[in-house]
C-alpha cells in the first residue's frame, strides 16, 4: 500500500519547540515544563516537545518522565498545540531502546492522567526502516497495555544519520502494511547536528554544513509518505535575520516547520510561513534582493549597487559592475526583469476571489497585471507585468490559503494575533476562499 494523502488532521507544523523536563538543583525540576506549557497565542507552538533526551541529563531522565506526567496532567488539556514527548532512543543501543519503553510506559499510563492530552513521541536517533519499526511496535504494545485504540499515539522521528535519510525514501512503500502501524507517522525532523557527527563531516570553523540536500530530501520524503517536514535547530538563537533566512530558504523546498529553541524563536517560525500584512517590491541589487521603500505608491530604491541616468531618450542602468544604454522601453523591461512582488495575505485573497469569480463566468484562464513606480537615483520608471493564471497556478498558490486556514482551524489562541495583524474582514476572506 502506497500513501497519497496526509495522515494525521494537521496539514502544517510551523513551530517545533522543545523544553528540558527535569533540572538537578532546582526546588521544583519541572519549572520549565510549567513554563511552556502555560505559552499562548503566537508564543505557543504547533508542537511542543518535553525533551527527555538531549536536553535533560541522563540521570535526570527517570524523574523527567514523571515530570512530563505530571505536568500534561494538571495542564495539558488547555495547551493550545499539540503534545509530543521526545523520548531516548537508539538504533545501536538495546538498553537505550528499553528505557524509552519504560518512559512511554509511564508517561502513558492512564492511571497518570496524562495520556488524554498526549499526542504522539518523538523517536531520536533511528536506524534502517526495521529500527523504525521496532519504536512503532513498542508503541502498539503501550497502546494495547492501556486499552488505547492503535494508533492512536503518533510517532514522529529524527534524521540523525545518513541510514535514516536513506530509508526515508522506503517509507511510502512499507506505510499501511498489515505488519505495522506505521500510519501513526507524523513528522520527520532533520537532526543536523548528530547528522554532522554521522557524517564525519568537517568545516574549517567547526560551524554545521548547510545540509540543503537533507532538507530536501526529508521534505520530499514527507511529501511522498503523507507526512509533515521540519527542519532541525538554529542554534545562534540572537541571530533573528539568520534564522528567518533559514525559513524562506526551507519554505521553497516544502519544509515549512522548523525547531524552535526559544519562546522568541516560536514567534518568529509562528509567523514566518504566513503572508505578510503588506505588499511589499524586492529589487535584485547585483544578486541580492533588496526591499524597496514605498513612498507615496512610488518604490524607491534607496541602495548603492544600482544608479539611472536619464539621458535624452537613453537610460544609463548600472547594475554592480554592469552598465546599459537602454531605450525607455528597455528599460522598462530590464526593471521588470529585477523587481518581484511579495504579495500580503490581502492580494492572495483578492487574486484567488477573481479567478474564482472568472472560472464561474466559464473563463478557463485569465490575466493579472501587476504595475508599479519605481523611483532610482530620482528618475521614475513606471513598469507592469502580466501572470497568467488557469486552474495549475491557482492550485499551487493556494499553498498560503491553505497554511493560513489550517492554522485558524488548529490554533484559535491565535484569532486576535491574526485579525490584529491583517484585520477581521481579510481574516474572514482567507477562510472563505478556495472552499
Amino acid at each position: 500500500m502506497s500513501v497519497d494523502k496526509r495522515l494525521h488532521e494537521r496539514k502544517f507544523v510551523r513551530t517545533f519547540f522543545t523544553t528540558p523536563t527535569a533540572e538537578q538543583g532546582e526546588d521544583d525540576s519541572a519549572k520549565k515544563l510549567r513554563s511552556a506549557i502555560g505559552l499562548r497565542g503566537m508564543q505557543a507552538p504547533d508542537v511542543w516537545v518535553p525533551d527527555n533526551e538531549d536536553a535533560t541529563a541522563p540521570n535526570m531522565r527517570d524523574e523527567g518522565a514523571e515530570n512530563i506526567a505530571d505536568v500534561v496532567a494538571e495542564d495539558g488539556e488547555e495547551f493550545p498545540g499539540e503534545i509530543h514527548p521526545r523520548v531516548v532512543w537508539h538504533r545501536d543501543s538495546p538498553q537505550t531502546r528499553y528505557k524509552c519503553f519504560q518512559h512511554m510506559l509511564e508517561i502513558a499510563d492512564p492511571k497518570n492522567g496524562a495520556v488524554e492530552n498526549i499526542d504522539g513521541f518523538v523517536i531520536p536517533e533511528v536506524g534502517d526502516l526495521d529500527d523504525w519499526k521496532k519504536a512503532d511496535e513498542f508503541m502498539t504494545i503501550v497502546e494495547n497495555e492501556y486499552g488505547l485504540e492503535e494508533g492512536s499515539l503518533a510517532m514522529s522521528v529524527i534524521i540523525e544519520s545518513g541510514t535514516a535519510e536513506l530509508e526515508m525514501g522506503r517509507l511510502r512503500d512499507e506505510i499501511g502494511k498489515p505488519s505495522n502501524n506505521l500510519e501513526r507517522m507524523f513528522l520527520l525532523v532533520d537532526g543536523e547536528v548528530d547528522y554532522t557527527k554521522d557524517m564525519r563531516a568537517i568545516t574549517p570553523t567547526g560551524a554545521l554544513p548547510e545540509w540543503k540536500e537533507l532538507r530536501h530530501n526529508t521534505s520530499r520524503a514527507a511529501s511522498a509518505a503523507g507526512l509533515i517536514a521540519v527542519d532541525g535547530p538554529f542554534d545562534d538563537i540572537r541571530d533573528v535575520a539568520g534564522y528567518r533566512q533559514r525559513m524562506t530558504e526551507n519554505q521553497a523546498m516544502g519544509q515549512l516547520g522548523i525547531w524552535s529553541l526559544t519562546p522568541g524563536q516560536v514567534v518568529e517560525a509562528n509567523k514566518a510561513p504566513l503572508p505578510p500584512e503588506k505588499g511589499y517590491w524586492l529589487i535584485d541589487e547585483d544578486g541580492e534582493e533588496v526591499e524597496l521603500a514605498a513612498e507615496d505608491g512610488v518604490q524607491q530604491y534607496v541602495g548603492d549597487k544600482i544608479s539611472l541616468e536619464a539621458d535624452g531618450d537613453e537610460y544609463h542602468l548600472t547594475v554592480g559592475n554592469d552598465t546599459h544604454v537602454l531605450s525607455h522601453e528597455e528599460l522598462q523591461t530590464e526593471l521588470v526583469d529585477l523587481t518581484a512582488y511579495v504579495p500580503s495575505l490581502d492580494d492572495i485573497v483578492d487574486s484567488m476571489e477573481e479567478f474564482e469569480a472568472a472560472k464561474e463566468a466559464g473563463k478557463g484562464a485569465i490575466a493579472m497585471t501587476r504595475a508599479t513606480t519605481v523611483s532610482i537615483d530620482g528618475v521614475e520608471v513606471d513598469i507592469s507585468s502580466d501572470r497568467m493564471w488557469d486552474e495549475a497556478t491557482y492550485q499551487a498558490l493556494q499553498t498560503p490559503i491553505t497554511l493560513f486556514q489550517d492554522v485558524y482551524d488548529n490554533r484559535p489562541d491565535q484569532h486576535d494575533d491574526l485579525a490584529e495583524l491583517y484585520g477581521e474582514d481579510v481574516v474572514n476572506r482567507a477562510n472563505e476562499v478556495g472552499n
